[in-house]
């Protein structure tokens, strides 16, 4: 019988102690993209990406509407040039396509880089928020919903350093960020 009460003893004190520990832990998750719709600079930022993209639509649109002009004018005159003429308004007439088809690859990365640089003060809110937050109230880890991924570490406290106890395991240094530098992260 005493054996039984030490045992269970031990296995309470196992307990506590584990329960002591998770208490040290504190995970949270949120919902990175629904912050992000409601922030009221959104509906400056979706107002104007579409000005943007509509830009850029008028302009391919344009430059499409003069290929097609320039095709059907050299098409109604084909009949009454010279083989050399012809071949060398076909070659034009490539180059101003591969120049438009250019021209729409590059329009598409200009409106990305355009979302992303109407987007950055907003995600840098939202991050920055969300790291006060997660300090205030001693959450030591936040991660992300993903919709159909893994989800995303947002925050850790400073002290978990788990990258760098991996690196020293493997015997490899952690490069120093250089000091005295301008417009940091």
């Amino acid at each position: 019988m005493m054996k039984v009460k030490v045992i269970l003893s031990a296995i309470a004190l196992l307990c506590v102690g584990f329960a002591a520990n998770a208490q040290e832990i504190k995970i949270g998750y949120t919902n990175v993209e629904l912050i992000m719709d409601l922030m009221p600079e959104m509906e400056q930022i979706g107002a104007d990406i579409q000005d943007y993209q509509t830009q850029l639509q008028t302009n391919i649109q344009t430059k499409g509407a003069d290929f097609q002009r320039q095709v059907q004018t050299y098409q109604q005159a084909a009949a009454t040039m010279t083989e050399e003429a012809r071949a060398v308004r076909e070659e034009e007439l490539g180059k101003l396509q591969q120049e438009i088809q250019k021209y729409e690859q590059d329009a598409q990365i200009s409106y990305q880089r355009k979302l992303q640089e109407l987007l950055e003060p907003v995600q840098t809110k939202v991050i920055n928020a969300i790291n006060a937050v997660a300090a205030e109230n001693n959450y030591t880890h936040i991660f992300a919903e993903t919709a159909g991924q893994a989800p995303i570490l947002l925050y850790t406290k400073e002290e978990d350093k788990f990258t760098e106890l991996v690196l020293e395991r493997l015997g490899v240094e952690l490069p120093t960020a250089p000091t005295g530098t301008e417009g940091g992260n």
